[in-house]
């Protein structure tokens, strides 16, 4: 009973702020790489920030600057805040976990949530 789910998306205007967050249960995200990706229709799954278990982090070049990931192992869940939002930062967003060391590739990450939207218009 592994499970991650992602909350806190929705629509928001160019510019605006958006904090996503993602509940682990069944294990505990501490020793973990955790990670956000997302995807748009027609593209692959892209890292958007990671993670590890010594709070060493990793951005996307698209993403940095604006976004910042951060992880609450007491409370076993995962944060996204997302600020400087752009129209190209629209799509789905999943979390996902890594036994282990961190990754960009998503082949390489065993446990995703369900993915929430982002949509972000002018």
């Amino acid at each position: 009973q592994v499970r991650l789910v992602e909350s806190g998306g929705g629509s928001v205007q160019v510019g605006g702020s958006l904090r996503l967050s993602c509940a682990a249960s069944g294990y505990r995200i501490s020793a973990y790489c955790m990670a956000w990706f997302r995807q748009t229709a027609g593209q692959e799954r892209e890292a958007v920030a990671t993670i590890d278990r010594f709070d060493s982090t990793t951005y996307a070049d698209s993403v940095k600057g604006r976004f910042t990931i951060s992880r609450d192992n007491a409370g076993n869940t995962l944060s996204l805040q997302m600020n400087s939002l752009e129209p190209e930062d629209t799509a789905m967003y999943y979390c996902a976990a890594r036994i282990g060391g961190c990754s960009l590739a998503y082949g390489e990450f065993g446990v995703w949530g369900r993915g929430t939207q982002i949509i972000v218009s002018s």
